[in-house]
């Protein structure tokens, strides 16, 4: 299950972060027993609602958000609200340093 939160900006908006699992490389746990590879996305729409639509009508269908346990961060909000699309992701284990990549670089890669 993806965990996940939201932050409601001032001027009504939100902003919703959610870990998936990385598209394209499988689904459920490895053959090693681990569990694949997660992303970070984070998405900037009218409402909740709004934001989970637009991660399905790019072919993540599996998207749910049930609770508010890992809202995102201020450093998460200035990117996604900085950014034109308001779509972006990158690895959790990533350094502080790399860069939000634009969703349609992950969906690529599949």
């Amino acid at each position: 299950m993806p965990d996940g939160g939201w932050v409601r900006q001032p001027d009504g908006s939100v902003v919703v972060a959610l870990s998936l699992p990385r598209p394209g490389v499988g689904s459920g746990v490895r053959s090693d027993g681990a569990e694949q590879e997660r992303v970070r996305v984070l998405v900037h729409a009218r409402n909740r609602a709004r934001a989970l639509t637009r991660l399905r009508n790019l072919g993540l269908r599996a998207v749910y958000l049930r609770g508010n346990a890992s809202p995102p961060t201020p450093d998460e909000i200035t990117a996604v609200l900085h950014h034109p699309e308001g779509l972006l992701w990158r690895c959790p284990a990533a350094r502080p340093a790399d860069p939000w990549r634009p969703m349609g670089a992950l969906l690529r890669s599949r």
